[in-house]
């Protein structure tokens, strides 16, 4: 029996669509401005983390206001305002940042559809779904384990102490 080769069409197909899948960058940025925040100890605005991260201010402003709204964060208008942490880097955990951004997605794959009628695809979609259960409650753990000072600790043991220096503006 003749079977099709699909492999250059899998390959094909499989470029496009990562292609198209952003990945969800929030956290990442979330925690580089808290780590930043913690450092200088004074209220920095929008406009002047944006370009120090590379991103416009008003989406920085967006993801900053989930953090203000779960008490990560506090903001202040007007002359010498701009946003400070509320609380100290070691009560900070990555979970805690993660959650205040909404549970963005851990995992890009998951089921073709929710409820299948093949006895097949429902067999996937169960080991599947465990699989990623388990993987998602593993990670969620270890985000709750890690907080914004162990990770201001590993800058400081890489020798980038001046990246970390009080009142420093300084970004490499």
């Amino acid at each position: 029996m003749h079977r099709p080769d699909f492999r250059g069409l899998t390959r094909l197909i499989s470029c496009h669509i990562s292609s198209y899948m952003r990945r969800d960058s929030r956290l990442s940025v979330a925690l580089h401005v808290l780590l930043h925040l913690g450092e200088m100890g004074e209220a920095v605005t929008s406009e002047t983390l944006g370009p120090m991260l590379d991103i416009n201010p008003v989406v920085l402003r967006r993801t900053m206001a989930g953090l203000r709204d779960a008490g990560i964060v506090r903001s202040a208008k007007g002359h010498g305002g701009g946003w400070s942490l509320s609380r100290k880097l070691e009560s900070i955990t990555l979970g805690q940042v993660y959650a205040a951004l909404g549970t963005p997605a851990l995992f890009s794959i998951g089921h073709r559809v929710e409820s299948p009628g093949c006895l097949v695809e429902q067999a996937v979609n169960r080991a599947l779904g465990k699989a990623l259960d388990d993987a998602e409650a593993l990670i969620l753990a270890q985000l709750r384990s890690i907080s914004l000072a162990d990770i201001a600790g590993d800058v400081r043991r890489k020798g980038f102490h001046s990246h970390f220096k009080k009142g420093s503006k300084a970004h490499v």
